[in-house]
């Protein structure tokens, strides 16, 4: 619950690549998170990382283009069974909740978000275990956005 709490008190801001990360986009290259750099692509279109393994850490990030983007109304959060002290933000800039606790070292913690994308949403999903730090788990959530424009390969 202390970590939850340091999270709710920091404040949210916009989309942040950390030096030194690595950005994963989604199969559209519409969307993209960042990641340590001892993270691993993963999966066939490499919309996906992790770390060690997929029981250690694993963060996705999609895109759903012309789905428009809104913060969660009172009834998709009780659909949803997201507690108020879980649902970080819900604003009309980014939706960041916790949908699962740990209960133990080994059982994960797991975040959704989501923001604005450039035609539609950008959304991820992190699920971690508790020895990933929540700073680590917080700088990867504030990351996801529109990708980046690129130019011969070079991010502009």
């Amino acid at each position: 619950m202390v970590p939850a709490l340091i999270l709710f008190c920091l404040p949210l801001s916009a989309q942040v690549v950390p030096a030194g990360w690595q950005v994963v986009k989604d199969s559209k290259s519409a969307c993209q998170i960042a990641v340590p750099a001892d993270w691993s692509l993963y999966g066939d279109d490499h919309s996906a990382a992790v770390l060690h393994d997929t029981s250690t850490a694993l963060a996705v990030v999609t895109s759903q283009p012309g789905q428009a983007f809104s913060p969660l109304t009172e009834f998709f959060q009780k659909v949803l069974n997201i507690p108020k002290e879980k649902l970080f933000e819900n604003t009309s800039k980014r939706i960041f909740y916790q949908d699962k606790t740990s209960a133990s070292a080994d059982d994960p913690n797991s975040y959704s978000f989501s923001v604005p994308g450039k035609a539609g949403t950008c959304s991820g999903h992190l699920t971690f275990l508790p020895s990933v730090p929540e700073d680590t788990a917080r700088k990867i959530v504030l990351s996801l956005g529109p990708a980046a424009e690129t130019t011969n390969g070079r991010s502009m």
